[in-house]
């Protein structure tokens, strides 16, 4: 099963699966993660990559107690539909 990794050298999550990689992109800000943007190949579109992954990196934040800026508007959208989420919004 693919996973999600954090790829902290590259500032971005990462979900490979087969020969297609979806990223979420992020910038560190003290303890405040900047999602900038999320990308999805189109071979990967309409499966749940991005949300697979956007879920990962919410939890990412969480345990390690980070705070949230969606810049990026599907990570905004994915939070405003998971209120369990909200709390991580700075």
């Amino acid at each position: 099963m693919e996973r999600v990794t954090d790829n902290r050298a590259e500032a971005e999550f990462e979900l490979a699966m087969g020969r297609h990689r979806a990223v979420a992109a992020y910038q560190m800000e003290g303890d405040t993660i900047v999602f900038t943007h999320t990308i999805v190949p189109k071979a990967l579109e309409g499966r749940g990559v991005a949300s697979k992954l956007i879920r990962a990196a919410l939890d990412s934040a969480r345990d390690r107690g980070l705070k949230v800026i969606p810049q990026c508007p599907f990570v905004a959208a994915f939070i405003e539909k998971h209120p369990e989420y909200r709390g991580l919004l700075k």
